[in-house]
This record gives structure tokens, sequence and C-alpha cells, in this order.
């Protein structure tokens, strides 16, 4: 560790500048915040089910760090009643937003396209009405059981779903967190997004930090951003420089996926003792992060359980 005087830390930055160097500017601070004035919230994505919800929730409580949100991947249609009734309950006890995956979607379909090399970039989409109604299906099932979250990776469903919200057909607490299978890499197609109803939405995890702030100049939405992202999104490691990202990106949805693991998606009990081992150290990974951002010294704070504007449960009574 590098000592200053009176065995104070000096930070990389302060170093650099020592020897007339500086690193890229990152870009215009962000002054925007969640509704709770904080800068930023810990997500863990694909958690598939309420035996790696209790995983997530156990190995948080062991490093005394703060979970905000969990994600999944494999779709709520792929829960039954009594697990999505579990996780709802889990998610309301610890104050932790549970947000499903919408199914079923283009990838799984009969048709063939997405599975073509050149057709992934239409996996998360809904192949006709049929597909649709399923899909509005799959949210009213889940939110009956008090899950209040779900990922949306068609834009379709997006606008379909928000409007009902208005109408009062889905509860007014419901987050839409815009998947990111459509993750917009630039600050107009960020806003199409907003406009079409996302609560959150998920940028490409190798934006630069010049990217995001042309994005936060166009929008005060909250940003979900994977700091380490699985392989088959490039595989992206950037949890050291989770606080820089926080400052332009606030307020920011910091996820940690999990490099060199094993896609999961569709989860099952065939898989479950592995995508336990991946939501621990999904975790970890958090943990180590959040001490690089206190080691920047930026004085950002993180919601508490249950902040407001998180999708946590509301199991019936």
């Amino acid at each position: 560790m590098t000592r200053g005087t009176g065995d104070r830390q000096l930070t990389g930055a302060a170093v650099l500048a020592l020897s007339g160097l500086a690193a890229e500017p990152a870009g215009p601070p962000s002054s925007a915040r969640f509704p709770d004035g904080a800068h930023f919230r810990i997500e863990i994505p694909s958690v598939e089910g309420p035996a790696v919800l209790r995983a997530v929730v156990a190995e948080a409580a062991a490093r005394r760090i703060t979970v905000n949100r969990v994600s999944q991947g494999s779709g709520a249609m792929l829960l039954s009643s009594a697990e999505l009734a579990e996780m709802a309950r889990v998610g309301a006890d610890h104050g932790i937003e549970v947000s499903l995956f919408v199914g079923p979607r283009e990838e799984w379909d009969i048709g063939r396209a997405a599975a073509s090399p050149d057709g992934q970039v239409f996996a998360g989409r809904l192949r006709g009405a049929r597909q649709l109604r399923y899909a509005l299906d799959d949210i009213s099932r889940a939110a009956e059981q008090g899950i209040r979250g779900f990922l949306i990776a068609d834009p379709g469903l997006l606008e379909l779903v928000t409007g009902m919200q208005a109408a009062g057909q889905l509860p007014a607490s419901i987050v839409w967190k815009v998947s990111a299978v459509l993750a917009p890499s630039n600050p107009l197609s960020f806003r199409q997004l907003e406009r079409l109803g996302g609560s959150t939405i998920n940028v490409p995890a190798d934006l630069t930090l010049g990217q995001i702030a042309e994005i936060r100049a166009l929008s005060s939405l909250p940003i979900d951003l994977y700091v380490e992202a699985p392989d088959a999104m490039g595989g992206v490691v950037r949890g050291h420089e989770a606080a820089d990202l926080i400052c332009v990106a606030a307020p920011m949805y910091v996820k940690f996926g999990l490099r060199n693991s094993r896609l999961l998606y569709p989860s099952g009990a065939h898989l479950v003792h592995e995508a336990v081992a991946i939501a621990r150290e999904k975790v970890h990974r958090a943990a180590v992060a959040l001490e690089w951002i206190e080691r920047n010294g930026a004085e950002l704070t993180q919601s508490a359980p249950g902040a407001p504007g998180l999708g946590v449960p509301e199991p019936p009574r």
C-alpha cells in the first residue's frame, strides 16, 4: 500500500499528480439522485429462484453489505406460484426489490431466427400477439403473488404494460426494468425507452465514462450498469471503477455479473447448486467493489433496504 506523510494513504490520482500526470477526465458529475437522495444501489442478477435468493441474503449478511435489488433471467413463467410467493416474502422481509424476467420470448420459441449467429438481437423479443398475451399473463400471475419488479426486453410490451399501469390495471408500485437485451448506447435511444415508460434502463457494460455522461445529460432516470459482465455480454470487469462510474451515472444500479461462469438460463433444480455458488461470488464481488468505492473518498451514499422507488414485493396478506 502506498503511504504518504504521517502514514496517510495516497490515492492513485494523487501519486500521478506528483508526477505531473492526470487520468482521462471522467465527465461532469451527475447531480441526479434516487428519491432517498442516494447515489447508487447494488443489484445481483441471475437470482433464479428462492434457494438462490436466500443464499444472496445470507451472503450479504455475512459480508455486512446491503443488496437493494435482485433480478432473474429464466422468467417468472418457470417458477411455480409457491416459488413466486416465497421470493416475494423473502424480498419483502429484507427490503429487496425482486425483478423477474417476463416470458415467453423469441429465443425459446419454435422460430429459429433468434438461435442463429446473427439473430441474437431478437432473443428477448416477443413473437406475435400470442406471446404478448402470455407475457401479460406472466406479469399478472407473478403480481398476484406480490412481485413488483419485472425485466422487459420488448418495446411493444413496455408500452402496453405501462399503459395498463397508468389505467390502474396493474399495481402502481411495479418497477419496469428495461433489460440489457435492449440496452441503448446513445442518449436518444435511452430517452425513447424512458418515454415508453421504463423505470430503470440497462446500458451496455462497455460504455465509457464520457458516453455515460452524455446519457445522463439528457435524462435523470436510473441507469443500470454491469460493472462485471458475464462472458456473453463481453466479460467486462470494472468493479474497481465503480466510484467513477457512479459519480457520472448517479442514480445508478451497480450490477454484478460474473465472468467465466456458466450461463444459467433457463435454470432449475439441475443447476441450483451452481447458481447458488455463482450468486454468492457476485455478492463477494459487490463487497470488494464497495471497498473500492470507499477508498475513492467521493462520499457516495447507497440506499438502505426498502428505500423509496424500489419494487419491493407486496405479498398478499
